[in-house]
């Protein structure tokens, strides 16, 4: 009897719980609208740009390496070694420049070896002596009107030639002018012009 009274028990609480439920008042709104509205993306209205402007760049000086070198005083000659091409000066090329002052950065461009360099600024000495390292070493120059030449020495070739160097030369607002690497032996120069207008 117990059993009979219990699950009748059981039975008539289940159906409460479930009677809750159904009677959730709770229903689903039909739309209105059955059919999605077409989206009309916005047209794109492109902004109103100038063609940059064309900036002509005067015509670098025209500084001759042949007749540049040719001053034996200050330019060691080529020497005629047969496949050894770094026995001589290199010249890295002239630029103009407006600019008051220029920074020239150089470092070793390969194997950290031990090589080292003079820093000539018209001839005249600026850095009698400078290692080049993998960190960049940094001389910061007053430019003249006209001609700057600038000639880097190898002092050495280190323990591995020829005396490599990476470098790169900047204008007073941090513009590059050039860059490059030089690759000259013992006593030969490496030349950058700037000609300052």
């Amino acid at each position: 009897m117990k059993k009979i009274f219990f699950l009748l028990a059981i039975t008539t609480f289940s159906l409460q719980l479930t009677a809750q439920e159904l009677n959730n008042k709770y229903k689903a709104i039909p739309s209105k609208n059955p059919t999605p509205k077409e989206v009309i993306p916005p047209k794109e209205v492109s902004p109103n740009v100038n063609p940059p402007a064309v900036v002509e760049k005067p015509e670098p000086p025209k500084v001759d390496p042949e007749q540049l070198f040719k001053n034996t005083n200050i330019y060691k000659q080529e020497a005629n070694v047969e496949g050894i091409f770094y026995r001589r000066n290199q010249f890295l090329g002239s630029f103009n420049t407006t600019t008051v002052t220029s920074t020239i950065m150089y470092r070793d461009a390969a194997f950290v070896d031990g090589d080292k360099v003079k820093v000539y600024l018209n001839d005249k000495v600026i850095e009698p002596e400078v290692s080049l390292t993998s960190e960049f070493k940094t001389v910061k120059i007053t430019l003249v009107p006209g001609i700057n030449k600038i000639d880097i020495e190898a002092l050495n070739e280190g323990f591995a030639s020829p005396n490599t160097a990476e470098f790169k030369v900047y204008d007073d607002k941090g513009a590059v002018i050039s860059s490059s690497e030089w690759n000259v032996g013992t006593g030969y120069k490496a030349v950058i012009v700037l000609f300052k207008e």
